[in-house]
């Protein structure tokens, strides 16, 4: 698969979710203090993820 989500853990112990693709970062969430809820950030994009609009600021 081209894309997936990684959770992570930072040094300050929080945390974090990061989504790839091919292998690069595309963004990282700011930081949980549980996994729990680390996972539910992730089910949250997927949800409301494809209704976000486009901004263009150009």
């Amino acid at each position: 698969m081209a894309h997936s989500f990684e959770i992570t853990k930072d040094k300050a112990g929080e945390f974090r979710v990061r989504f790839k693709y091919n292998s690069e970062v595309m963004f990282t969430t700011e930081g949980y203090a549980s996994k729990a809820s680390a996972k539910n950030a992730i089910e949250s994009i997927k949800k409301n993820g494809p209704e976000a609009p486009i901004e263009d600021n150009s």
